[in-house]
């Protein structure tokens, strides 16, 4: 007897008091009061994070498009898949990942798909991620968008999807959205195949926005 799939679901305790000690650029913190089941109430520090994309794009030759760049909280440079913070509430995740794309690779792509959605950190974080599939790579005409702070330095590579996979085993990549995107996509291709992968309007209950 096949076991029926599993799936989280939405829910939410009793929040008795709230506070917010700390508001930074892009993220705050949230203090939260909340009622454990057997009645207890307990205090919860969280970072409220605006939800953020990311893309895998994978060109016909199985390679990934990584970038490199240094992340100070960790003191290490990374190496990553092209990502962006959601900076307008209600923005269409998809147009957010073309955008990053974009101006983090100077790459367009002719077919996209949701590879998948996560949370990050959700014991101390509410950041949601959507990871795109991103296909038919071709370079884009024109200038570069301008870059600063961090990705000054930033490098640029396409790496085989094999090669990829074995560092991340090997403890070697660390990246969440590389991680989670690699390995995503060599489940799909030991599974029904990446074309059927949901399309990339799929809806987002993390993360609701418009058309």
């Amino acid at each position: 007897m096949a076991q029926a799939p599993i799936q989280d679901t939405a829910d939410e305790w009793r929040i008795t008091a709230t506070g917010t000690p700390f508001t930074g650029n892009k993220t705050s913190v949230r203090t939260d009061t909340v009622v454990m089941p057997d009645g207890t109430p307990v205090t919860r520090d969280y970072q409220v994070h605006p939800g953020s994309v990311a893309v895998l794009a994978l060109d016909d030759e199985e390679r990934v498009l990584v970038l490199n760049q240094y992340r100070h909280p960790v003191r290490q440079r990374l190496w990553e898949i092209p990502a962006g913070l959601l900076d307008v509430p209600g923005e269409n995740p998809l147009h957010a990942a073309q955008r990053e794309l974009y101006e983090e690779a100077h790459v367009k792509a002719e077919d996209w798909r949701v590879l998948t959605d996560v949370y990050t950190t959700p014991g101390g974080c509410d950041e949601a991620v959507r990871i795109f599939l991103a296909r038919g790579i071709s370079d884009v005409e024109g200038d570069r968008f301008a870059v600063e702070h961090e990705e000054l330095d930033m490098q640029l590579d396409r790496v085989p999807l094999a090669l990829l996979a074995r560092g991340i085993l090997a403890g070697e990549l660390h990246n969440n959205s590389l991680v989670v995107g690699v390995l995503s996509v060599l489940a799909a291709l030991a599974g029904d195949g990446l074309d059927a992968l949901r399309p990339a309007d799929a809806p987002w209950p993390a993360r609701p926005f418009e058309a």
